[in-house]
């Protein structure tokens, strides 16, 4: 994984990733407000009272586009493999296939499967975008869906905690955001991501020289 990231942080810096067909997102480093289109990416547990306020960009990882083509790809490759089965199967019966050769496919096949389980899971709780609302109450993480399309999750301010709280190290790949509710966790990259508004950033998570 580390890899890919070094692989493609010079990646031109679209208006949005992950949008949805015939849509835009417009970013200008602020909060986008809305997406122009028919389609609108996935929310979980909005607050209400937030439609009308605005939110501001406070940190971006630009590879989450590859990392979205990459997700998309693994589950396109693991169904093909899947339906493959099938017909190994008939040519076994049919005598045109050794039994050797299909436990091999079989064992690909379920290879296949155990890693699309453990890159999404990972996959989709690595963070594209955070965004602090104006009172500085909610945390929106944009971060990726089991189809590697965007969805956004709103979170408490209160109730995440504090990088300065955690036993991660900002210089390690990933750091984790957690909350004390336990929730979800999410997975952020200080080294290959940016911070946008070092301000509000700090507000959410603490200071980064303070960090262990």
């Amino acid at each position: 994984m580390a890899a890919l990231l070094r692989a493609v942080p010079g990646l031109p810096r679209p208006g949005a990733w992950g949008r949805p067909l015939y849509g835009v997102c417009l970013c200008s480093g602020q909060d986008p407000g809305r997406w122009v289109g028919s389609r609108l990416p996935a929310s979980k547990e909005k607050p209400p009272g937030t439609d009308t306020e605005k939110f501001q960009m406070v940190y971006r990882f630009h590879a989450i586009r590859a990392v979205g083509v990459l997700s998309r790809l693994k589950v396109a490759q693991t169904a093909l493999t899947v339906m493959a089965l099938p017909p190994g199967l008939y040519c076994y019966s049919q005598g045109l296939m050794a039994f050797n050769a299909l436990c091999l496919a079989g064992g690909i096949a379920g290879f296949a499967l155990a890693m699309l389980y453990w890159m999404s899971y990972f996959f989709r709780r690595l963070v594209g975008i955070l965004y602090v609302n104006e009172s500085g109450t909610v945390l929106r993480v944009a971060h990726l869906t089991f189809w590697g399309r965007r969805q956004d999750t709103y979170c408490p301010v209160a109730d995440v905690i504090p990088l300065t709280e955690s036993e991660d190290r900002p210089q390690e790949v990933f750091v984790r955001i957690q909350q004390y509710s336990g929730k979800q966790t999410f997975y952020l990259t200080l080294r290959y991501g940016r911070i946008l508004d070092r301000e509000r950033f700090t507000q959410v998570f603490g200071r980064l020289h303070a960090l262990k």
